[in-house]
């Protein structure tokens, strides 16, 4: 069976951006402050789904790509963020100012092919499929936090219509503290 290649979306009335008992904050279009803006909303989660800096990571590239991709590093335009976190799940929706992601379409595509290419381990075509880029593109981007937030946010990536609002959502093992007993053994087998 082959393995299904997920491919962006763009949906308003999806789940995902339901806000209710969701947390807020607003941030300044400032792209030197990313960390630290991440590092405010991940401060809310519970210990259990702090990851070696996996969760962390993954909120910078949301906030960095609506300072850089959608707000353009204006300062005069900011990132909106809600956010909730569980011992067992982690989700985000974040809204830039920009004009939204055009190129959702081409980019589908081009993963697609990507993904093909490493399921065929065809790694000469795979050279033509190293970073997808845009007319817009910097020296610096490449779509490799995109093709790594589909990995990570296993519970759903899914942008507004406008396609400058993401929400995504990530699932966690239940943790478990103590030590388990053998429920078949009595305290009489010695």
């Amino acid at each position: 069976m082959a393995d299904e290649i997920v491919e962006l979306r763009a949906d308003s009335s999806d789940p995902l951006f339901n806000k209710d008992d969701m947390f807020y904050k607003k941030f300044p279009s400032d792209y030197r402050q990313v960390r630290y803006f991440a590092l405010l909303l991940v401060q809310q989660a519970p210990h259990e789904i702090k990851e070696v800096n996996l969760l962390e990571q993954q909120i910078c590239e949301l906030l960095r790509n609506a300072i850089k991709h959608g707000n353009k590093n204006d300062k005069n335009k900011s990132v909106e963020a809600w956010y909730k976190f569980t011992n067992t799940s982690a989700h985000l929706i974040i809204k830039d100012e920009g004009d939204g992601f055009k190129e959702m379409e081409r980019w589908n595509e081009f993963n697609k092919k990507r993904s093909e290419c490493i399921r065929n381990e065809d790694f000469m075509e795979l050279a033509n499929y190293v970073s997808y880029r845009t007319i817009d593109s910097q020296l610096d981007d490449g779509g490799n936090a995109l093709f790594a937030a589909l990995e990570y946010w296993d519970g759903g990536i899914v942008y507004s219509d406008e396609r400058n609002c993401v929400a995504v959502a990530k699932n966690f093992a239940q943790k478990r503290y103590g030590v388990e007993l053998d429920q078949a053994k009595s305290g009489t087998d010695r």
